[in-house]
């Protein structure tokens, strides 16, 4: 997570979002948050999984997959610039874990791991004090231990 974290704080493209490690406080005063490691209503921040790697047990892979959430919010009852933001939010966490020149291992997560991918997203709408559009995704991510 922590690694996660450190890319998506370092993403060009996030600049203006918040990117918060955990659940989020009671004080909400930004219009666009990503929550690495909290989804509304989950109580698992990352789960895992092991299974041996080959004969002989001496290695085994590892699958996490990181709970995380996009929030966007405006004082209006518009929906779609939402929605909108939401997604665009959910394409550059998708390009910061592709590498580059410039972030050749952001995919293996500053080597912590073999690989990290989006791998699932579920789109949410509300009017609470205005429009608000949630996005839970789930970053999984395989390393051998």
């Amino acid at each position: 997570m922590d690694a996660l974290l450190a890319i998506l704080r370092a993403a060009p493209g996030l600049d203006g979002v918040a990117v918060v490690d955990g659940p989020p406080a009671v004080n909400l005063t930004a219009r666009r948050y990503v929550f690495v490691g909290w989804q509304p209503g989950g109580d698992i921040a990352v789960g895992l999984t092991q299974t041996f790697n080959g004969a002989g047990a001496r290695t085994r892979d590892e699958t996490l997959q990181i709970a995380g959430y996009i929030e966007a919010r405006a004082g209006g009852k518009e929906m779609k610039g939402r929605r909108d933001e939401v997604f665009a939010i959910l394409g550059e966490i998708e390009t910061a874990l592709r590498a580059t020149n410039e972030t050749p291992t952001a995919p293996t997560l500053g080597g912590a791991v073999l690989w990290a991918h989006l791998t699932a997203g579920d789109l949410s709408q509300a009017q609470s004090e205005g429009s608000i559009a949630g996005l839970a995704f789930t970053v999984t991510c395989q390393a051998r231990i």
